[in-house]
């Protein structure tokens, strides 16, 4: 298929039964997606369930697709659900060992730190609430921006703000950096410049 072909148009194509644009549209977000609940979920198994999940969903949630936001970010929305749903259902908080975290692929831009520190973070995202955990995960991590961030979890602005601030802050502390500067800590994954959505 065309790499010029635009996800609206791949869309259009799969909800008229184009099994060839359905499997492009997937390929292409198969890694964000798998990114976002990997992050969450903060280990492989219950981050490949989740993602399973979530292409299910994305499949059977297409036609429904209404098309005010951006395919990628309703797809956002429907990892991170998934993702939620899934630790919900096994009565599981995210729990990162170092094992995991070697095995664990790079997972997108925002961590620019070496192979310790990252274990740091990832074992420290695992332990902040959940609510947190994710907005954090979508702007560090995913690089979305606020507004992105709102449209996926459906809440307003500043409660994108004061869960990113809430948890910057949460995993400052529990990496022994309580004003995010501490050599070894990467700034990205901690603490990013404030900017306007």
């Amino acid at each position: 298929m065309d790499a010029e072909v635009s996800d609206g148009h791949l869309v259009a194509a799969a909800r008229e039964g184009d099994r060839d644009a359905l499997d492009e549209l997937l390929r292409r977000h198969v890694d964000m997606i798998h990114a976002v609940c990997s992050r969450i979920a903060g280990n492989p198994a219950d981050a490949a369930d989740a993602s399973q999940e979530a292409l299910i969903a994305i499949v059977r949630g297409l036609p429904r697709f209404d098309e005010r936001a951006s395919v990628r970010t309703w797809m956002y929305r429907v990892a991170t659900n998934a993702c939620l749903d899934e630790l919900r259902r096994r009565g599981r908080r995210p729990v990162a060992t170092a094992a995991e975290s070697f095995e664990r692929p790079d997972d997108g831009p925002g961590l620019d730190a070496g192979v310790a520190d990252r274990l740091s973070i990832d074992e420290a995202l695992a332990r902040i609430p959940e609510e947190f955990r994710v907005a954090v995960v979508l702007r560090d991590v995913q690089g979305m921006d606020y507004a992105q961030i709102a449209d996926v979890l459906e809440v307003p602005l500043g409660t994108v703000r004061s869960r990113i601030a809430r948890g910057r802050a949460a995993l400052a502390a529990l990496l022994g950096d309580p004003d995010g500067s501490a050599p070894g800590n990467s700034a990205s994954a901690v603490r990013r410049p404030r900017e306007c959505p």
